[in-house]
């Protein structure tokens, strides 16, 4: 999944903040001033504590799995598995690691399953059995061999058991050159294996699957990584048969007991929407829930469901890691016409080293473990282990968002204030897509606007109903709600959602009536080109890379201070450290070039990765910045070398 070349994309649109912020903490409401005391704080409720490492164990996670005795399971990437004791830290003591099992092949996944652990290793599932009590693991058993061409990125993920006892693993494609092949059989590949070794074919169309979980139902849910043939990371649904967006491994659809008939001669690259392609061809599945690339993560990762209102109030919710950003993400999923769809929303930000597996805690806390090593992450720490702790305090947020015949409701934590909710002017909708096509990654394509025509505040005032023109099958809904505030005149934690709208449900069109009908959204006097999908394609317009000629190298430069809320509304932060190494290079190595401010600037608009050898992840060209945010960007980093 993340190793080297096949993040090319880890930061692709990352400093640039494609569309938007992850937060709203700096779109304030068209009409008034923002007061920035009003908006709460990620740590107001959710405290990250790290869980200390002995010195001499690089705990790079590539497994998690909780044990009935409260103890912890990891598996790491070098191929050992500890058991921590008091992972909590209970009563202030450190917890205690035993290696319990050594010398596997970097195993991506570990699961607990009546008193033995099982893991998948790069060349096979293996069951972990201890004979004797001691706490280590005496017998290493094969359950199922995989096929492997010896291609270092021939990675495999699980087990996830399901309610009859089977094993779902999930194989990666190996990484040839610059592209992505099935060179063995069922690379590519959803597995379903029972405890004695017998492997049915389950789905193909997977390109690097590193995280997948089974609900309650039984329904597999699977999460993606942008690539050739994906153009953003995502969350889908999987049944048996079904063929997941990259089309290599339906080189072995052919061979016995493959539920999937598609050739890959069958995919053709035509590089439009996915869901126009999939039209015409049955048995190709579209994402449940498109995560927005670099606006909400680069490198998608583990999956929990929080059926127990563990991290508050988001019972039945889902929470995806991201590697490269060192975020989670929370995900709102439901069904229309027979098809799951939802909601992504920004959750939780600040975690150490890339997030790569979730596992929850016996007392409700998110056990996150990370990793970094030849894949990058905006953490900065090679490896890691924290826990996240809700505090009990309820955060404003955009709790669902719904589809509707005519638009979308809105679901909040708390009941809102019925001023700002029903002015226009504090929300922003608009609808983009990505291109499905061999190339690697894709640009945001076909954005538009979908201006609002009415608002309807429930009486409970914790629903609001937007109705809103050019809403559109297919397509990521982009709903800003910066300028709503809640009764208590609170902001939002976090003000945006990315609908994946794959149907538009039947049913009821809200009336439109005097009272509920908007009369006229009133645009921001202000810049705000870089806030949104919406204005991502008129910053194109209105900001061209080209600057006055009048404009020197002369202005006073600004503090760090002064210029890091800039840094945090185009992103910039996620891939650059003013002083250490990242994901992107460190802004002083930068000024060490001894640029000039056009300089700087026109490397922002067209950057050249080819003056950065040692970063594996090329910087894309940006277009959504203000010419007056860029100018004092540019001559802070001009500053550093002074």
């Amino acid at each position: 999944m993340y190793i080297r070349n096949h993040i090319l994309s880890v930061c692709k649109h990352l400093f640039l903040g494609s569309l938007m912020l992850i937060t709203g903490a700096f779109t304030a409401p068209a009409q008034e001033k923002q007061d920035t005391s009003a908006f709460p704080k990620e740590e107001d409720f959710y405290k990250i504590q790290n869980v200390p490492i002995p010195e001499g164990i690089e705990l790079e996670v590539g497994g998690l799995a909780m044990l009935p005795n409260d103890k912890l399971a990891v598996c790491t990437r070098r191929g050992e598995v500890w058991v921590i004791s008091n992972p909590y830290m209970k009563d202030g003591l450190p917890p205690q690691y035993k290696l319990f099992a050594q010398g596997l092949h970097e195993p991506l996944g570990i699961a607990y399953y009546k008193g033995d652990l099982y893991l998948a290793q790069r060349p096979e599932l293996t069951r972990l059995r201890d004979l004797d009590g001691d706490g280590v693991a005496d017998e290493y058993k094969t359950i199922y061999s995989f096929h492997i061409s010896g291609n270092y990125h021939e990675y495999a993920y699980g087990p996830v058991f399901d309610k009859e006892g089977n094993m779902v693993v999930t194989l990666n494609l190996g990484w040839f050159g610059d592209h992505m092949e099935s060179a063995v059989p069922w690379r590519g590949w959803m597995l379903k294996i029972t405890p004695d070794g017998k492997m049915t074919p389950f789905a193909a169309g997977f390109r690097s699957p590193a995280g997948f979980t089974i609900d309650k139902d039984d329904n597999i849910f699977y999460t993606e990584n942008q690539g050739r043939w994906v153009g953003s990371g995502h969350m889908t649904e999987v049944k048996k048969g079904d063929v997941l967006s990259h089309p290599a491994s339906l080189r072995w659809s052919g061979l016995p007991g493959s539920p999937v008939k598609l050739k890959v001669e069958d995919i053709p690259d035509l590089g439009k929407p996915e869901f126009e392609v999939a039209k015409n061809i049955p048995g190709l599945k579209t994402p449940s829930i498109w995560i927005p690339h670099a606006i909400m993560g680069i490198s998608t990762s583990g999956i929990l469901i929080d059926y127990d209102g563990n991290m508050g109030p988001f019972q039945g919710q889902f929470f995806v890691g991201d590697q490269g950003q060192s975020v989670v993400n929370r995900l709102f999923l439901e069904k229309v016409k027979g098809v799951y769809q939802g909601a992504a929303f920004p959750f939780l930000k600040g975690f150490s080293s890339g997030v790569l597996r979730l596992c929850w805690g016996s007392d409700g806390s998110m056990f996150v473990g990370m990793t970094a090593r030849g894949w990058g992450s905006a953490g900065g720490a090679p490896y890691g282990l924290q826990r996240v702790v809700w505090n009990g305090k309820i955060p404003f947020e955009i709790k669902a968002i719904r589809a509707m015949p005519d638009g979308f409701e809105l679901e909040f934590t708390q009941p809102v204030d019925e001023k700002t909710a029903r002015d226009a002017a504090s929300y922003h909708l608009s609808s983009f897509t990505y291109k499905y096509h061999s190339t690697y990654g894709s640009p945001i394509i076909n954005q538009q606007d979908c201006p609002l025509k009415a608002i309807e505040v429930s009486a409970d005032h914790l629903k609001v109903r937007l109705v809103a023109d050019s809403i559109r099958e297919g397509y990521i809904h982009e709903i800003m709600a910066a300028g709503v505030r809640s009764a208590k005149q609170s902001g939002l934690l976090h003000s945006v959602g990315y609908y994946t709208l794959n149907k538009i449900p039947d049913g009821q069109k809200l009336v439109i009536t005097a009272e509920n009908m908007v009369k006229k959204i009133t645009p921001s006097e202000t810049e705000t080109t870089g806030a949104s999908a919406g204005s991502a394609s008129g910053a194109s317009k209105g900001t061209t890379g080209k600057v006055a000629a009048s404009h020197t190298g002369t202005a006073k430069a600004p503090s760090f201070e002064e210029v890091k809320p800039l840094l945090q509304k185009y992103t910039c932060l996620s891939c650059h450290n003013p002083t250490q190494r990242q994901v992107g290079p460190p802004y002083t190595e930068i000024a060490k070039r001894k640029y000039s401010i056009d300089k700087i600037i026109d490397l922002i608009h067209n950057p050249q990765p080819a003056d950065w050898p040692d970063y594996a992840t090329p910087m894309p060209p940006i277009a959504n910045i203000t010419q007056t945010d860029i100018r004092k960007i540019a001559v802070w980093i001009n500053s550093l070398d002074k």
